[in-house]
C-alpha cells in the first residue's frame, strides 16, 4: 500500500470542520447564521475529541502502533491532530474577537466585562448571585483529606488558588463547577432596546471570595475539559444489553481527559496543576481567546427581532399527489421520492400514523436509529400497538450519544405492547426502513418505505435526505426477509432489490465500479457520480484509483470526510471531489453508474466507511422509475454545479473554492426557489 495516496481520516475531518468554520467567516452569511456556524464548529469539535481523539489514546495506552493507510500510527496521529486543532482553534477566537463580536455590536448586542458594568449593573447581579447563583454552588476544595474532585466531561470550572487570611500561609487550589441547569449568558435590565449579555462564569468570579470567607483569592479562571466517551461494550458476555449500554453512558462522564480549556490569561500555575491533576499532554491544552465553550452563542440565535439576520424562513411543501388522498392508494399508483427538506417529512409520518388507524392494517415494521425528542413516529407505533396491530421496532441503541434515548423510547414502546428488538450481536443497525402490511380483499399487500436518513422529523427539516415509497411486491418481500433476520435467526438469501450490508453491500458496489471499468476498457462511456457523506475504505478507494486509471470519469461529492486524493498524475487524474457545506447539512447518499447507456441509481443509508461496509446493518436499494431517475439526475447535477457553497478538493486534502461558471449556482438555493416557485 502506497501511504502516500491517502489522507489520514481524522485529519480530513479537521478539514470538514474547518469548512464549516469558514461559512462562520463568510460575508455573505447574515451574522446569526455565521454565528450558528461557529456554535456548530465548537459542538463538532467536542464530539471529535470525545470520540475519535479518545479512541486514538485508547490504541496508545494499549501500545496499538499499526499504522492506519496514510501510515500514521495512533501516537503520529494524535501529534498531527494537535497541531491542526490548535490551529483551528486560535482562528475560531480571531474570527469571534474581531467579527463576530463587532458586528454583534453594531446590531446592538454587547458582551459585557465586569468593568463594563454600572452600579445599578452590580446591583442587579450581585442581587441574581445571591438568590439564583450562589445556593447552587459547591466549592471543592484540594487538600491532603479531599483529592482532586472527578470533574464530568465538558463542564465549565473556575480553578481558584488562594490562601487563608493569615501571615505567611500557603496557597492551596480549589475548583467551582459551573452549574449548567442555569443559563449561560445573563441579560441585563435592557436600555434602548440594546441586549447587553454578562456571562456566568465572570458573574461567579466576581464574588467568588463568597465561597471562601476568610481567604484570600490569589487567582480565578475559568477551565473545562474534555473527556474520551468512546464506549467499547461487550454484546457477546451481555446478558442485558439494555442494561449494559446504560452502565456504559454513566462511564462516558468520566473517561480520560483528552483536552483541556483555558483562558488565554490563565496563570502558567493551574496549567501546570491541571495537567498533572489530569493527567494530559501540554500539547493537548488549548488556550482560547475569549469565552471557553462558544456553544452558547446558538442561544443568540432565538432572539426576538433579529429576523433580518438570519436565512429568509423555508417552508416544505407537501407533493401535489398526497393531498386530499390515502396515502396508501397513492403509493399503490406508484414509485413515489420525497427530498428532504425541500419536500416536506409529513406524508412519511402519515404513512406510519395512517397505517396505526387503519382497520385494513395488520402489522408495521420499522428500523429507528435517531428520533426526535418528541416523536410523532413513537406516538404513532404506540397507538398501532393500542389499536391491536402487530408492531415490530428495531430500535438501535448503540446509536453514539443518542443511547440514553433511546433506551426509553424502546422501554415506552414495550410497555405499548410492542415487539422491540436491539439488533444483531456485533453490528449497528443503521438501515432506514418501514413496512406496512395491509389487508386488501383475499391478499396481503407490501407496502415500504426506504430512505438515506432518520425517521427523525426535526432533523428532517435540517439536513438533505432523500425516501422513496414503494408498492413494488419485490421490494415488499425483501423487507419481509430483513425484518425477519433482524428479529430472527432467518439468513438472508435470494434478494430480488434492497441490496443490504454487510452481506452484499460492499461486493455489489465493487461489482459496480468493475463494470464501469470493463466498459471504459472495451471503448465505451464509463462514469459514476457518487454523493456520500464520507469516503474512507481504502479497497473502494483502490478500486476507484483504478477505474481512473482505465479511463473511468468520476465524480464524487463528499460533504466530510475523504481519504481519497483527487487529480494525482496517472492515479486519480479522471477523478474529482466537491464538498458542499451550506444551510442544510448535505446527508442523502446517491450512487449512479453510466453503465455504457443503461443507466444505474441507488440510494443508500451507508457512507463508503468500513464500518458501514462490514459491521453495520444497511440498505442499499436502486430507483427504478423514470420520473425518479430524473428526480435524481437533477440532484446529481445541481450539486455538481454549485459554485457557492460547493469547494473542490485539492491532491494535497485542502479545498479550495470551486471557480466552475460565470454564473452563481446554489443547489440548496435551487431547490428553495422550486419550492416557492411551487414547481417542486
Amino acid at each position: 500500500m502506497n501511504n502516500e495516496l491517502y489522507i489520514n481520516r481524522e485529519l480530513s475531518w479537521l478539514e470538514f470542520n474547518k469548512r464549516v468554520l469558514d461559512e462562520g467567516e463568510n460575508k455573505n452569511n447574515p451574522l446569526m447564521e455565521r454565528i450558528k456556524f461557529l456554535s456548530i464548529f465548537c459542538s463538532n469539535f467536542d464530539e471529535f475529541f470525545n470520540v475519535r481523539v479518545g479512541s486514538l489514546r485508547d490504541m496508545v495506552n494499549a501500545g496499538y502502533v499499526k499504522e492506519d493507510p496514510s501510515g500514521l500510527n495512533p501516537k503520529h496521529q494524535l501529534k498531527a491532530i494537535s497541531i491542526k486543532a490548535q490551529e483551528l482553534s486560535s482562528e475560531l477566537y480571531r474570527l469571534y474577537r474581531s467579527e463576530i463580536i463587532p458586528e454583534l455590536e453594531k446590531n446592538n448586542i454587547h458582551f459585557l466585562s465586569s468593568k463594563d458594568l454600572t452600579e445599578d449593573d452590580k446591583k442587579y447581579l450581585y442581587k441574581y448571585f445571591n438568590e439564583m447563583v450562589f445556593p447552587v454552588l459547591t466549592p471543592h476544595a484540594v487538600d491532603c483529606s479531599r483529592p482532586f474532585p472527578h470533574l464530568q466531561d465538558k463542564t465549565l470550572n473556575l480553578g481558584v488558588f488562594l490562601k487563608k487570611d493569615e501571615p505567611e500561609a500557603e496557597k492551596f487550589f480549589a475548583t467551582v463547577q459551573i452549574p449548567s441547569i442555569l443559563p449561560r449568558m445573563i441579560f441585563l435590565p435592557a436600555k434602548n432596546k440594546i441586549y447587553r449579555i454578562f456571562l456566568l462564569e465572570d458573574l461567579i468570579s466576581m464574588y467568588i471570595k463568597d465561597l471562601f470567607l476568610g481567604h484570600s483569592i490569589i487567582s480565578v479562571n475559568p477551565y473545562r475539559i474534555i473527556r474520551n466517551a468512546d464506549l467499547t461494550i461487550e454484546e457477546e458476555e451481555a446478558e442485558d444489553l439494555l442494561r449494559e449500554i446504560e452502565n456504559s453512558i454513566k462511564q462516558r462522564k468520566w473517561g480520560q481527559a483528552v483536552k483541556l480549556e483555558v483562558t488565554n490569561g490563565a496563570e502558567d500555575d493551574l496549567c501546570s496543576y491541571l495537567t498533572e491533576e489530569l493527567d494530559i499532554h501540554q500539547r493537548d491544552v488549548y488556550y482560547q481567546n475569549g469565552p471557553i465553550n462558544l456553544t452558547f452563542l446558538m442561544g443568540l440565535y432565538n432572539l426576538p427581532g433579529f429576523d433580518d439576520l438570519k436565512d429568509s424562513k423555508f417552508t416544505p411543501v407537501n407533493k401535489e399527489v398526497f393531498k386530499g388522498r390515502n396515502i396508501f392508494s397513492v403509493i399503490k399508483e406508484q414509485d413515489i421520492l420525497l427530498h428532504h427538506p425541500y419536500d416536506s417529512f409529513h406524508p412519511v409520518l402519515d404513512f406510519i400514523d395512517q397505517a396505526a388507524k387503519d382497520p385494513k392494517v395488520l402489522a408495521i415494521k420499522q428500523t429507528l436509529y435517531r428520533v426526535s425528542g418528541n416523536s410523532p413516529v413513537i406516538k404513532s407505533l404506540i397507538n398501532a400497538a393500542e389499536n391491536g396491530k402487530q408492531v415490530t421496532v428495531l430500535v438501535e441503541l448503540k446509536a453514539r450519544f443518542d443511547e440514553e434515548k433511546n433506551i426509553i423510547w424502546a422501554r415506552r414502546l414495550e410497555k405499548a405492547g410492542c415487539h422491540v428488538i436491539y439488533g444483531l450481536v456485533g453490528l449497528k443497525t443503521h438501515s432506514k426502513i418501514t413496512l406496512i402490511l395491509r389487508k386488501e380483499g383475499n391478499s396481503i399487500k407490501r407496502y415500504v418505505h426506504l430512505a438515506t436518513g432518520n425517521y427523525n422529523d426535526i432533523t428532517a427539516k435540517l439536513y438533505t435526505d432523500i425516501g422513496m415509497f414503494t408498492s413494488n411486491e419485490r421490494f415488499g418481500q425483501d423487507a419481509s426477509k430483513i425484518f425477519n433476520m433482524l428479529s430472527g435467526y432467518s439468513e438472508i438469501e435470494n434478494l430480488e432489490k434492497i441490496i443490504i450490508a454487510p452481506m452484499f453491500f460492499r461486493n455489489t458496489v465493487e461489482s459496480l465500479i468493475e463494470k464501469e471499468i470493463e466498459h471504459a476498457e472495451k471503448g465505451r462511456k464509463a462514469e459514476i457520480i457518487i454523493k456520500v457523506n464520507s469516503l474512507v475504505d481504502p479497497r473502494i478507494i483502490d478500486l476507484l484509483y483504478k477505474a481512473s486509471q482505465k479511463g473511468v470519469k468520476i465524480y464524487l461529492i463528499v460533504r466530510g470526510v475523504c481519504s481519497l486524493k483527487p487529480g494525482i498524475p496517472d492515479v486519480s487524474d479522471n477523478i474529482k471531489v466537491k464538498s458542499i457545506v451550506g444551510r442544510f447539512l448535505e446527508h442523502s447518499r446517491i450512487f449512479w453508474f453510466s453503465n455504457n447507456g443503461d443507466e444505474k441509481f441507488f440510494l443508500s443509508s451507508a457512507d463508503l466507511m468500513t464500518r458501514n461496509l462490514d459491521r453495520r446493518v444497511e440498505i442499499f436499494f436502486p430507483v427504478l422509475e423514470k420520473d425518479l431517475k430524473k428526480e435524481l439526475w437533477e440532484i446529481l447535477q445541481g450539486n455538481i454545479k454549485d459554485n457557492v457553497k460547493g469547494k473542490i478538493m485539492l491532491p494535497d486534502g485542502t479545498y479550495t473554492k470551486d471557480p466552475g461558471g460565470n454564473e452563481k449556482f446554489s443547489i440548496q438555493d435551487y431547490f428553495m426557489e422550486k419550492v416557492k416557485r411551487g414547481s417542486k
